[in-house]
């Protein structure tokens, strides 16, 4: 799917699900700079006054604050959350000083950074995120009729918020040859649940049911299958948006989508995965809070159809532009002025880059680095078009539910 996505030629050789746009030293892009292919990680620190501005190149300590990426999820990617900015720092100092490599395979933080992310749907989206309000969790175990689920449920009705989350949550991840046999029934009443039908209209769970099912058997030993039963499902249709916070539990099931987040690569797994899973430091960062998980709806200028996500985030904004060359219904051009370092990424179409410099098509897949130094760039559709365009948030920000120089390079990762 990822290939498809970024117009390159399908099949690919190898499963993908990630393409990353950015400086993290993990996986910086490159510039494909008269062939230089420089990364954007060496360019940024060769000269962050020039590439980030002086205002964000001392706020962010001469690094670029966010990382774009595109996801393409053919399959579950792992149950994870992500620290808050003083867990960062803590646990990565900590396992520095405790000598964990930074490529082990156990080590939980790999920089010092905190990581709110925003996911925004290129196709059909669907995700478990957020714990769901207790009365609906407990509506919905019942519902399966599995009987040790019923013993779960009342015991979620005794102690209904945050706290009993965290017990039941605690009680599924950490019980020793417990999560087997439980799977294996739950994914049975999941069947049964799915084939019955009232009058041709199936139970109001099924989405959650055929969602454990796939899960139970494609993990049928995993923990993270029954703690998919606390979550919110989610489907978000192309154009809407998730917002996730630190803390905030989550697994991406299937579609594609444009995510930006913090410049970090701090995960915290909880199952869904063969990778580690450190229970004890996955129930500090975890947010328990039980409640939905609002869909993110950009707002519209009204002029040249522009679409702005707004979050809390000040590393990074996101906004979405779409051009029609005959401008029906879409604008038929987009300018960028200067004074912050930009990502823009076409996700559909193609359009002509330009300034009183040069200019270039821009097509499917591909992206460019705009630098806080560069001046007005202009895009133009040479077909009707999508681009993405990222760059560096304010603090203030709110959130609204439901000419081109040499120094302007093409990204390659």
């Amino acid at each position: 799917m990822l290939a498809e996505l970024m117009g390159r030629p399908t099949p690919s050789g190898r499963p993908e699900a990630e393409l990353w746009l950015g400086a993290h030293p993990a996986d910086p892009a490159r510039l494909d700079d008269e062939g230089s292919g420089a990364s954007l990680l060496d360019t940024i620190s060769a000269d962050p006054q020039k590439q980030l501005g002086e205002t964000n190149a001392a706020r962010f300590r001469g690094r670029l604050p966010f990382l774009l990426k595109v996801l393409a999820a053919d399959e579950p990617l792992s149950l994870q959350a992500h620290p808050n900015m003083v867990q960062a720092r803590e646990g990565f100092e900590r396992e520095n000083a405790d000598n964990v490599p930074l490529d082990s395979p156990v080590r939980n933080y790999r920089d010092d950074n905190h990581k709110p992310e925003l996911v925004v749907a290129l196709t059909r989206f669907e995700a478990l995120a957020g714990f769901r309000d207790v009365p609906r969790t407990v509506e919905l175990l019942r519902a399966l009729g599995v009987t040790e689920l019923d013993v779960c449920s009342a015991q979620l009705v005794a102690l209904a918020n945050s706290s009993g989350v965290r017990a039941l949550f605690t009680r599924w991840i950490t019980k020793d040859g417990y999560s087997a046999t439980l799977i294996g029934d739950l994914v049975q009443a999941c069947r049964r649940y799915l084939s019955t039908h009232r009058d041709g209209v199936v139970g109001e769970f099924a989405a959650e049911a055929q969602t454990a099912l796939e899960l139970g058997t494609q993990y049928p030993n995993d923990p993270g299958v029954l703690i998919s039963l606390l979550l919110n499902r989610i489907t978000l249709e192309p154009g809407e948006a998730l917002y996730l916070a630190a803390g905030n539990l989550h697994a991406y099931l299937r579609g594609a989508a444009v995510e930006i987040m913090a410049n970090s690569d701090n995960v915290l797994r909880g199952g869904l995965t063969p990778k580690h899973v450190d229970v004890s430091e996955l129930r500090q960062v975890l947010d328990f809070r039980p409640g939905p998980l609002p869909i993110v709806l950009p707002e519209s200028n009204g002029t040249d159809c522009r679409f702005v996500y707004r979050t809390p985030a000040s590393e990074f904004e996101l906004t979405r532009v779409q051009l029609d060359r005959d401008g029906v219904g879409d604008a038929s051009t987009s300018t960028l002025g200067s004074g912050g370092p930009q990502i823009v990424l076409c996700t559909a179409g193609s359009v002509i880059a330009s300034s009183h410099v040069t200019s270039f098509e821009l097509g499917t897949g591909e992206s460019i680095w705009l630098p806080a130094s560069d001046p007005v760039v202009t895009f133009k559709p040479a077909q009707r078009a999508q681009l993405f365009i990222a760059t560096i948030g304010h603090s203030e920000a709110g959130m609204l539910t439901k000419d081109l120089l040499p120094s302007v390079a093409r990204l390659d990762n």
